[in-house]
């Protein structure tokens, strides 16, 4: 479950502002480098992403796609940019063509990372670049019809779209979308692990260096310094301590470590833009009876959920598993507190949320490349909170793990 908010924000100083930073990489120096023979996304690979987009294009009577940039735009064409009022994106056709619009000034830098082959739209400032994507599309026989836009893209681009082409019908382009993104391809799977692996062994890395007093800060630059000497891109570190574990994102009140108090970490990595997510909790000292008897609950609600994941099960149903199993223990009902109050799980891949999610509800069939969080917290106001997070892939077999969910209390990091 991870989020990027203002604990993650002031994990950025703590303990960096005390400790140089030679102490981090000396600490790190021996940490192998997971991530060296990681293979990107190449060329072959984003080809056969285009040609499944061309099916489900036809398959859904969409002519055209259009994209912003971001993970959609990254997964189809490699161009990795950031949205401005200034639009650069990229226009998929059922043919198989594609255009990438943007500023004349920024050709040269959006081609550094462009990864097919693709014609090159370019508008100067005076100029609607919604009007160069219209005629591209006119002059391939799409004015009319249905155009789909990526379920992300702004209004200003939809509706300057649907003024450009005002004999088109703009229509949601997530049936296109997310029948290539859902499922992944044994290459994204690769690059997966390689991220898992590398924030289980940073949890390794950091768990015996925590210490009395901590702060999330503190806990949180060690486990970054460790991610990246491991290889991956340190996505966030989410740290909460004592009351702050109950609530799923945290708390603004200050937090140190104490002796017999939860300590709940939520971190992930990311390897050439695959991420991963793994929340570990444990106790600082000794652990109590009610602690115990949550966190072993939590780690058994983990397993309702893995088991319930079975090839064409609606993904709401895994939700509904892990929801029955722990109301028969006296949480919820539901999703009320004490108990689970989020989903089960989330879509993860570029993203580090996507769809579709583990949730009450949700009718969308597992199928073999989804991608899938499983983390039914148990939280309690006003104590504590346990989450205990792994992620998991179907196969043609069912699910398998990314990361081996941990045996005990004792060993949260096993």
């Amino acid at each position: 479950m991870q989020r990027r908010h203002f604990l993650g924000t002031a994990a950025l100083s703590g303990i960096a502002a005390t400790l140089p930073a030679s102490v981090f990489a000396a600490d790190t120096a021996n940490l192998p480098n997971l991530a060296a023979k990681a293979v990107p996304i190449g060329t072959d690979e984003r080809r056969t992403r285009i040609a499944k987009a061309k099916e489900l294009m036809r398959a859904n009577d969409i002519g055209a796609l259009l994209i912003e940039p971001g993970s959609s735009l990254i997964y189809f064409t490699g161009v990795e940019w950031w949205r401005s009022e200034r639009l650069t994106a990229a226009v998929l056709t059922r043919e198989g063509e594609i255009a990438i619009v943007t500023p004349f000034f920024e050709e040269p830098s959006v081609r550094e990372t462009l990864g097919v082959s693709a014609e090159v739209l370019t508008w100067n400032e005076d100029e609607n670049p919604l009007a160069a994507v219209a005629a591209w599309l006119g002059k391939r026989g799409l004015a009319k019809g249905r155009i789909g836009v990526e379920e992300t893209v702004r209004y200003f681009a939809v509706d300057g779209l649907q003024k450009g082409m005002p004999s088109a019908t703009v229509v949601n382009g997530a049936p296109v979308v997310r029948g290539c993104r859902m499922h992944k391809s044994a290459a994204e799977i690769a690059l997966m692990q390689i991220a898992n692996d590398i924030t289980v062994a940073a949890y390794r890395h950091t768990a015996p260096r925590i210490e009395a007093g901590m702060t999330p800060a503190d806990i949180g630059a060690i486990m970054r310094a460790a991610t990246v000497a491991l290889g991956g891109n340190s996505e966030f570190e989410l740290i909460l301590l004592g009351e702050a574990s109950a609530y799923p994102h945290g708390s603004g009140k200050p937090q140190t470590v104490r002796n017999g108090e939860v300590v709940l970490m939520d971190c992930g990595a990311t390897v050439h833009g695959y991420q991963s997510d793994i929340s570990r909790t444990f106790v600082y000292g000794k652990a109590s009876p009610r602690q115990r008897q949550v966190w072993d609950e939590m780690r058994k609600g983990q397993d309702v959920a893995f088991a319930a994941a079975k090839l064409g099960t609606p993904a709401g149903q895994v939700d509904d598993a892990v929801r029955a199993f722990y109301q028969n223990l006296g949480w919820g009902p539901g999703y009320r507190l004490p108990g689970t109050s989020h989903r089960t799980g989330h879509g993860i891949g570029l993203d580090g949320h996507e769809p579709v999610n583990l949730v009450h509800g949700e009718t969308t069939k597992l199928a073999p490349g989804m991608c899938f969080s499983n983390e039914p917290g148990l939280y309690i106001p006003g104590a504590f909170g346990i989450r205990i997070e792994d992620c998991f892939h179907m196969t043609e077999t069912g699910p398998k793990w990314f990361s081996e969910p941990p045996p005990s209390i004792d060993q949260p990091f096993a």
